[in-house]
């Protein structure tokens, strides 16, 4: 359109007039080992100390909540196979939504991309933000409750420096995960001995099953799935590499006694603070790929898929991201989020997988570096239904208002992007905020590695959609 080839040529008069680099490119700066930390880092983060509570209370008892763990964690790994071929078949950055976008169309994909800027990534970050500070101040408030007050700002200046972080540098914020993930590995390695030396110091009696699995009211099935709802929030992350697909050196490589309990009742904050500034830092790095990929597929603003010319991070989505996580701060209570985050993640993890089986269907023939039997995303899709279902029969209510916040994306799709013919006033207003953009936070378009493109072409017949502005 006219609004985006004029976009274009003020993007060249900004790298002529700047000085800016013909070719900007994201970098390929995420070797194995940072790929590896970003995933531990997001699934170690805050959810492992938050979580348990609501297992506990909708299984019933120590026995049954262990075994919701040991079924969700065998669950996700079934899952995570099948990202893992999506993320090699599919070798864009965006996760689910650019699966779903490519394999079932725009609506669907901007669906997941509508729920997850709105409250899924922006409230997970503002609760890992919230773990974190009240555990750093919990020496400084040892017998009360840190203050609201004192949280709010704690998190906010978290999130704040670690957005510059990521604004600043790839490198650099990938080296804050490897370090805070080696870290919060060695405060897990603590956490399991200590409670192994318990064990074998002979206490163990709540673990015995006459003890372990004795109900005071026995959990309905619903009860029991809005467990499994709970610990889903604790093993989310393992699909986070696949937002930044394009960032990955080589992605087909991943495939392949009383003293002491006091010491770590001293260490334990310290452990958690450790785990949840590693999670904030990994959710903020992959969730600004997200709003990247979003809007060079038009979805977005084209702001958002714009990056620096000097650093090649994506500056806009990243401040959208730092932006919406201090709005849900400043909201009040988070927690209690947690269940439609929770309900909302889940149910885009079943579309996306169910994305791979129609693609098998669609492209039979198409070259696939990593090829899942068939009975792992059936398993996991049959586990998805009755856990959603039963789910939705238990709270309908938190469910229904889940669904809600999704289905509100349909109106913003076809006002924003499938209408087209738009008043002009509107597309000068874009442009206009584009180029202001462009001049504050010295972003330009990206350009896209052509050996790369042909590549992909020859193996999908994928065709790259140009970004403009809404």
């Amino acid at each position: 359109c006219t609004g985006h080839v004029q976009s274009m040529m003020k993007d060249s008069d900004l790298k002529r007039d700047s000085g800016i680099p013909e070719r900007v490119t994201l970098k390929k700066e995420i070797g194995l080992l940072s790929a590896c930390t970003i995933i531990i880092g997001n699934i170690i983060g805050s959810g492992i100390f938050i979580s348990p509570k609501g297992v506990l209370e909708h299984s019933g008892s120590v026995g049954l909540a262990l075994v919701v763990w040991v079924l969700g964690g065998g669950i996700a790994a079934l899952g995570s196979l099948c990202y893992a071929e999506l993320g090699v078949t599919i070798p864009k950055s965006g996760g689910d939504y650019s699966y779903v976008t490519e394999i079932f169309g725009g609506l669907m994909g901007f669906l997941l991309l509508w729920s997850a800027v709105l409250i899924m990534y922006p409230t997970t970050l503002a609760v890992i933000a919230l773990t974190f500070s009240n555990y750093v101040l919990q020496p400084v408030f040892p017998h009360c409750v840190p203050p609201y007050i004192a949280t709010r700002m704690l998190s906010t200046i978290c999130i704040l420096f670690l957005t510059w972080v990521n604004c600043y540098s790839v490198r650099l914020a990938t080296r804050i995960q490897d370090t805070f993930t080696v870290g919060k590995l060695l405060a897990l390695g603590l956490i399991i001995t200590v409670g192994l030396v318990q064990i074998f110091g002979g206490n163990y009696e709540s673990l015995t099953p006459q003890v372990a699995f004795m109900f005071n009211k026995a959990p309905s099935i619903g009860q029991i799935a809005l467990a499994f709802l709970h610990a889903s929030f604790a093993f989310s992350g393992w699909n986070f590499l696949n937002y930044v697909t394009e960032e990955v050196v080589d992605p087909r490589r991943l495939t392949f006694g009383e003293k002491l309990l006091g010491m770590f009742s001293t260490l334990m904050p310290i452990s958690v603070a450790l785990s949840t500034f590693g999670g904030i830092n990994g959710y903020l790095f992959t969730s600004s790929r997200l709003c990247f990929s979003g809007a060079r597929e038009g979805h977005l603003p084209s702001l958002l898929a714009m990056i620096h010319f000097k650093h090649c991070t994506p500056i806009p989505a990243l401040l959208v991201c730092c932006t919406a996580t201090i709005v849900i701060l400043c909201i009040g209570e988070t927690h209690s989020l947690i269940n439609y985050v929770s309900f909302i993640n889940y149910l885009s993890y079943g579309v996306t997988i169910a994305s791979l089986l129609y693609y098998r269907w669609k492209k039979p023939n198409l070259y696939r570096p990593i090829k899942v039997s068939l009975l792992v995303p059936v398993c996991y899709l049959l586990f998805w239904a009755l856990l959603l279902g039963f789910s939705l029969h238990s709270d309908p209510l938190v469910c229904g208002v889940g669904l809600v916040i999704m289905l509100t994306g349909v109106p913003v799709y076809f006002l924003g992007v499938y209408w087209k013919d738009k008043p002009k006033c509107i597309y000068d207003f874009t442009e206009w905020a584009t180029y202001l953009g462009q001049r504050v936070f010295f972003v330009v378009y990206p350009q896209i590695d052509p050996i790369e493109v042909a590549e992909w072409t020859d193996r999908s017949s994928f065709t790259s959609k140009a970004s403009g502005p809404l």
